[in-house]
Formats: C-alpha cells, structure tokens, sequence
C-alpha cells in the first residue's frame, strides 16, 4: 500500500516546526530530521532553520544546556554519557563543554553518592569483589568518570 505524504508551504512548515520547537527545546538534528519527514527540499529546510534560529525557536546551545540539566536531575547519567548523547545529536565540543557547566560539582558529587547508595541497598551479591565489580560497572554504565567510581567503590565496600 502506498502511503502519500501531506505536502507544506514553506509558510505551514515554518508554523509547524515552530510548534515543535516551543513544546521543548530541540537539536538542529532533531529539525532537520522532522523537516526531511515533512518531505522539504533542502532549500526550503534551510531557509526554515534560518528562520527558527532567527525567531530564537532553535538555539543549540539553550538545547544543550536543558539537556544536560534534565538528564543530570532526573536520570542522575554522569557527564560521561552526557557528553556522549550530546555527540550522538551532533552538538559541537565547544556548546558540550558550555552545556556541562550546568552540573554543579557538589551536586554531582552527591548524587554520585546517592546513585551509589542505591545500588549499594540492592545488591545481593556476598563476595565484597564481585560486589565492588558490580557496583563500578554500574555508575560507569551511567556515566560516571572511572576515577570517581573506583574512590566511591572503595568508600561503600571497603
């Protein structure tokens, strides 16, 4: 079966990425992605970007910064893997490296605490090894940075 695609105006394009834009902040990937959905040609994609950049509807470094926050403060991800789904979003270093300013050290140190704390409480494993193992591999799975988690392993399990 075949499915036919709504065709945009540039003008209807612009109202709707709009839209998508104020619901949450939004990569340049992310419209870029939705504009070749809505079957633009690349023309119209770019005078579309231009236009939500100049409307401040799409701004890399806001997005960055909100991201960054909100995956720190909800999903409690290090700044290992933040950084990495920045990179995933094709965010350049620089805006990385400004975005990474929103985690407050102490915070971060503390909610490695409380991440570790977690973790700790449910483990099962009796061996202090296989537990430490377990517990490592765990805050680097979330992103952690290997010389926090070895000194924080050692703080819980030694």
């Amino acid at each position: 079966m075949n499915k036919t695609h709504k065709s945009y105006t540039v003008k209807e394009a612009t109202i709707k990425l709009m839209q998508f834009c104020a619901y949450r902040d939004r990569s340049h990937k992310e419209v870029e992605e939705k504009l070749k959905e809505m079957n633009m040609i690349p023309a119209a994609q770019e005078q579309i970007i231009i236009k939500l950049m100049q409307e401040n509807f799409l701004n890399e470094e806001r997005f960055a910064r909100s991201f960054v926050r909100g995956k720190f403060r909800i999903k409690k991800w290090g700044r290992i893997k933040i950084k990495q789904e920045l990179k995933l979003k094709d965010i350049s270093n620089p805006v990385i490296k400004i975005a990474l300013t929103e985690i407050d050290e102490s915070d971060y140190i503390s909610t490695l605490h409380e991440v570790a704390e977690k973790k700790v409480r449910l483990l099962k494993e009796s061996n202090p090894f296989k537990k430490r193992k377990k517990l490592a591999d765990h805050l680097l799975r979330r992103g952690y940075e290997a010389s926090l988690v070895y000194q924080i392993t050692e703080d819980y399990l030694s």
